[in-house]
């Protein structure tokens, strides 16, 4: 593009400026700040425009005017929603609310997905995000954020580590099957095989529970352990996050004032919030989403909610956001989130295929049995089109995996030594791993009748808590050259039933991964302590 730009200067030729991709509402303080943000997206082909704040009328109208070219993809919107004679102030748009007002929330909902919907049909065409930043220091920290993300070449095991937090639901039948549901869909079908997956959940019972007491410290651990997402479903409030209940008290998940404590050891993970008012940054204080995004050390993006979600409409959104991650590999985050939440407003047949299509209908088909008006769940689903905001940039790019080839035996006894034939395309430090599946136990879960606090009893839970994370019976590393690899593995004599090898090579500038399933019979000898489904 420059070296076009520059034989039409030479020539003399008039050179129409390309249309834009991508337009940046900004305020002209804020502006000296973007440059480096703006040289970075330049560099990456973008073209981009930034246009100045208004009311929220003349926003939409210089967004549509810009998209009138046919090329505009992504709207990025800098600026707080703050006081309207703030210099700095970006509005929302607050579009009536008609189904979560039912659930307690206020008649009207915070959202920028209006600025997004070309066609006046609710469905976002446009990829949204804001930086809801309310001074320079705050917009510098977050776009230091993004560069640093982007520009990263730690492609360390981070990078295929989900870690999950979930609270106990306690809305009755429906909500708290589908919240369920939704956990569970995010454990097993819905995050591929070859990610690693690490749950925190907030029922004393639960091997995926650590001591109670101190829950809200293993919360901020699974942050600054590092992960590609950090991901909450729960009951969310403006500035802090639900509570564990045990018999005769309850413990903090996280608010506010643990943000002091996030210090990840790698890159910021992308946060999301399947819970209320996360997001809600219309308020007059700030929310838990917007404080952790400005924070130095906090996510590089959050997702959430500006006002009261309800569990099927956010269950719907999961499927899709996983659907468009995992499967359909889009290659923004902004993409991901406008893609998921245009299979809210369509029936899952038309726009996801696969285990995503199945969990859909099994979503549709249990709420549709349990809600007091079922006519209702299309509003609901239309509803979190608006609900659900980003808070970061839409830009924000999605490093894909390589996938690997593995060629292995499927069927082996304990005790084996087996032999892999590995295909990869980029060279790296490699790991190979023989783990039981996701949803299975590799010890046998407590059972908790009775909730005891004593501190050997709470040592017990976080030993639980641990063992139930730790899906892995053995384990080898190794540098890896680029092409085919051959490796050997020992399966120890403990291990049993169904398996999987799980691969993951970390590169220069790229990273790796596959997975292949193996069942393991028992020897003879070995002690039959039997499959432990996963258990909460």
């Amino acid at each position: 593009m420059l070296a076009f730009l520059l034989g039409c200067a030479l020539s003399g030729a008039t050179v129409a400026a390309p249309p834009a991709d991508t337009v940046v509402i900004c305020p002209a303080d804020f502006r000296p700040a973007m440059r480096p943000w703006l040289t970075h997206r330049q560099a990456q082909g973008h073209v981009i425009t930034v246009r100045p704040s208004g009311t929220a009328s003349q926003i939409r109208a210089s967004i549509r005017q810009v998209a009138k070219s046919g090329r505009l993809q992504y709207v990025l919107l800098v600026g707080d929603v703050s006081r309207e004679t703030d210099a700095l102030h970006i509005p929302t748009h607050l579009a009536k609310a008609h189904v979560n007002v039912r659930w307690g929330s206020e008649p009207e909902i915070a959202t920028d997905n209006w600025y997004a919907d070309l066609d006046d049909d609710d469905l976002p065409d446009l990829a949204i995000g804001r930086l809801p930043a309310a001074n320079l220091a705050q917009l510098r920290n977050m776009l230091t954020k993004i560069l640093a993300y982007e520009t990263s070449n730690d492609h360390g095991e981070w990078r295929r580590r989900i870690n999950l937090v979930a609270g106990v639901g306690g809305f009755g039948a429906l909500v708290d099957s589908v919240l369920e549901l939704t956990t569970r869909k995010f454990l097993t079908d819905g995050v591929p095989d070859s990610y690693a997956t690490h749950m925190t959940y907030g029922s004393w019972q639960s091997p995926y529970c650590p001591n109670p007491s101190r829950f809200d410290d293993a919360v901020v651990e699974r942050f600054n352990e590092g992960c590609l997402f950090w991901i909450y479903i729960g009951h969310g409030q403006r500035t802090f996050l639900d509570r564990v209940q045990v018999p005769g008290r309850s413990y903090h998940i996280f608010g506010k004032q643990d943000i002091t404590r996030l210090a990840p050891v790698s890159t910021p993970p992308i946060a999301i919030f399947l819970a209320c008012y996360t997001t809600a940054f219309d308020g007059p204080q700030e929310c838990l989403g917007e404080m952790m995004l400005r924070a130095p050390n906090g996510p590089v993006a959050v997702l959430g909610g500006t006002r009261v979600t309800m569990p099927y409409g956010m269950a719907v959104l999961a499927t899709g956001l996983m659907d468009q991650l995992f499967q359909q590999r889009r290659a923004s985050l902004g993409q991901v989130i406008m893609y998921a939440k245009r299979t809210l407003g369509t029936p899952p047949a038309k726009t996801i295929n696969g285990s995503q299509a199945t969990t859909r209908q099994l979503l549709d088909a249990l709420a549709g049995a349990f809600a007091s008006s079922p006519d209702l769940l299309a509003a609901e689903r239309r509803e979190h089109l608006q609900l659900i905001n980003l808070l970061g940039d839409p830009l924000l790019r999605i490093h894909q995996p390589q996938r690997i080839q593995i060629d292995a035996p499927k069927i082996a006894t304990s005790g084996d030594v087996i032999a892999l034939q590995l295909h990869s395309e980029i060279a790296g430090r490699c790991s190979v791993e023989l783990i039981c599946r996701r949803g299975q136990l590799r010890h046998p879960a407590p059972t908790r009748s009775v909730y005891v606090a004593t501190p050997a009893a709470l040592s017990r839970y976080d030993r639980a808590y641990q063992d139930a994370n730790q899906p892995t019976w053995s384990r080898q590393d190794f540098t890896m050259a680029a092409g085919a690899s051959h490796v050997e593995l020992q399966i120890p004599t403990a291990a049993r039933g169904a398996c999987q090898l799980r691969v993951y090579v970390a590169g220069e500038k790229a990273h790796a991964l596959g997975t292949s399933d193996l069942f393991v019979k028992r020897t003879a000898t070995a002690p039959d302590r039997g499959d432990r489904k996963l258990s909460r």
